[in-house]
This record gives structure tokens, sequence and C-alpha cells, in this order.
């Protein structure tokens, strides 16, 4: 071993606890871990070792023998078991890869270019067979370290991130592997559910049925991902998780869904979540909204202005009796009387009689087109404002 290897060699002790510095630094998982000290000393032992055998296997220009790859699944999976987040898992790679970079510079001298130039074309396909080696052993190893529920979390995590999902990390799931998702936002009405206990007890009960990638990412709100290979399924499957989803928490929620594609999914899921802000909230939801069924709605909630002169109407309209429920029947049955009296239980008179209190209060026709207009922006921000 010569030139720049020898170097790299002379300097791994030094290197390897740089890096468990810069771990410990930038990571708070391995943070809490490396408190134990038996388990700080295997990091840097670890460290120690990769860079050892880096060196080596780079003069040489030889790959990861099936024992290099063995030792670096078994340390993946040793940092899986003891409970570091898969974003932790894919980030330590990441730093390892910076680090590597930064040492190979401050090693090389003028004369070691031939063997920089050797290092840097070795490392791209033997770095990656390394990390593949510890990113199956890490995922075996969380497979013992966290919960199903935590996992699928961490999955869904990963694809808001606008991340891929490691391979093996669906299957390991039973989930479907995809590259486009619909994400379906659900918000519940009566603030946060009561504890992180309740709502993990919620998330195993849909994961049983449902098995996607779903998280809380906030204490009243729950994000799911479903797999889309035929919208219209997806919209289907994912209504069925909403309905599933109020039941089982005892609530009136509201939902909304968007599209996307991988690599893509954090802009994806905040339009969902914008969608399921103007929603109607529902204790069994009858449908689940996205863009092209609330777009009227999305513009109306960005313009207060718009937004205040329409709750003016509505609060007109409460002075009735019963008209948002009848407006909302009307305009659900494509504003056809007699559907709208069966729906409600009345009779068309006293639906004709409810129409014409709502032109008295609001100087508008509900079945002309400026009244759907209106009053149908109305009946839609009336109901989503419905939070107990």
């Amino acid at each position: 071993m010569e030139g720049l290897y020898k170097l790299l060699w002379d300097r791994v002790d030094t290197n390897a606890r740089r890096a468990v510095d810069v771990y410990l630094g930038e990571l708070p998982d391995f943070r809490v871990v490396a408190e134990n000290a038996a388990a700080r000393t295997a990091m840097l032992d670890f460290a120690v070792l990769l860079r050892r055998r880096e060196a080596e296997l780079a003069a040489d220009g030889a790959a990861f023998a099936g024992e290099d790859l063995a030792m670096l699944t078994a340390f993946g999976e040793q940092r899986g078991a003891q409970g570091i987040s898969l974003v932790s898992g894919r980030r330590v790679l990441d730093l390892h890869d910076v680090l590597t970079l930064r040492e190979i510079h401050e090693a090389a001298g003028l004369h070691e270019v031939t063997h920089v130039t050797e290092m840097i074309g070795w490392l791209p396909a033997a770095g990656l067979a390394g990390k593949n080696a510890y990113l199956q052993g890490f995922l075996t190893g969380q497979q013992r370290g966290l919960s199903f529920v935590e996992r699928a979390s961490e999955l869904a995590v990963t694809l808001l991130d606008d991340g891929a999902a490691p391979p093996g990390l669906p299957e390991s799931l039973d989930m479907v592997s995809t590259d486009r998702y619909l994400i379906t936002v659900v918000r519940f009405s009566g603030g946060p559910l009561p504890s992180g206990e309740r709502r993990e007890e919620i998330a195993g009960t849909l994961l049983k049925r449902h098995r996607v990638p779903m998280l809380w990412r906030e204490p009243g709100e729950l994000i799911a991902l479903f797999p889309c290979g035929e919208t219209e399924t997806a919209r289907e499957r994912a209504l069925g998780l909403v309905r599933d989803c109020a039941e089982a928490a005892g609530r009136p929620c509201a939902a909304g869904a968007a599209s996307g594609r991988v690599h893509a999914l954090r802009d994806t899921a905040s339009l969902a979540r914008r969608i399921s802000r103007v929603a109607p909230v529902e204790a069994r939801p009858a449908r689940l909204p996205v863009m092209t069924d609330v777009f009227v709605e999305l513009g109306v909630a960005r313009l207060p202005p718009v937004d205040d002169w329409l709750r003016g109407i509505a609060r007109r309209l409460e002075t009735g009796p019963d008209l948002v429920a009848t407006l909302d029947a009307y305009y659900r049955h494509d504003m056809n009387r007699l559907h709208t009296a069966a729906a409600l239980h009345i009779h068309p008179r006293t639906l004709d009689y409810r129409f014409r209190r709502v032109r008295e209060l609001t100087g508008l026709e509900p079945g002309s087109f400026r009244g759907v207009r209106v009053l149908g922006a109305v009946i839609a921000r009336v109901l989503a404002r419905r939070w107990s």
C-alpha cells in the first residue's frame, strides 16, 4: 500500500473519531444511542474498520467481498434494532460519502493525482453495494426495534420528504411499491385526539385493513398514501379508509386528496391538506374531494374579503329553519325538488317555503345561476367550518 492509500490508512483513527463526532452532532437518534458507552465504542470501531477496508480494497481495485457485505449488513441490522429512524439511517450514509471525499482531499498531495482518480472511480460501484447491504440489514433490524405502525410511518415520511422508498421496505410491510400515489389527508373535528397511544391504536387498526403508508402529521391529522394504478380505484380505497378512520376515532372528519409522483409528493401533500381544510366535515364522509371538486372553495379561502362576504350570508341563513341543511341537500340532489324533499323527509310545499325564506333573507333564488354560484359556495364554507 502506498501513496494516497497509505496516507488514508495512517489517518484511519483520526478520521473515524471525527466521523463519529459528526454523526452525533448531526443526528439526534445517534446521540441517544451513543449515551450508552458500549454503543458509542461500537460506532467508533465500525468507523475504523470500514475505513481500513475501503483503503485496502481501493488500493487493489477490488469490490467488497462477501464477508465485507455481511459485516455491513450486520452493522446495519444493529443500528435498525437500536431504534434509529430510517431518515437518520439513510442520512448517515450521505454523511459518510461527504466525509470520505473530505478525507481524500485532505490526504491527497500533488503526487497522488493518479491514486485520487482511481479511488474516485472505485467509490460509486463499491459504495452502492455497501450501502445496499447496510440498508438491507438496517430494515431487518427495524423489524425488531420498531413497531409495524412506526415502520409504516417511516415509509410515509420518506415519501413525503420527496425521497424514494428503500428497496425492500414496502415489501417487508406487505405494501405495494409504486411511482405514483394518491395522498389523502384526514382532519378531525374537536381538536387533537386524546393521546399518542390512542392515535397509534387507530393507525394500527387502519393498517391491518388497508396496508398503505400512513402517519399522524399532527395530533388531529392523518395522512395516508395510496398507490395509484387506476385513480378512481385509489379514491374508492382511500374513501374507505377515511370512513374507517372516522368510525375508529368516533369523530366527524373532513378529507382531501391529490395525486402525484414519487420525488414530488411534498407539494402534493400540501395540496391535499388545503383541500381537506375546505371540505365538509361529516360523520361518515360521502365522497373524497379532489381539486376539481372544490376549486371554488380553494380560491375563496385565499381571499378573506370574499370569505367574509360569504360568512355574512351564512349568518343570515342560520336564522331560518334548517336552511343550510336544505340547500346542501338541494344541491347534492342536482336541484331536484322531489328528491330533495324525500331526502329531508319533508313535504315539497315545506321545501318551497324554505326556499322562499332563502330569497327573503339573501335576495338570491336557490335555483338561479347566481344563486347556485353564491349559495353553493356559502354552503361549502359553512360545512367546512363545522368544527366542534
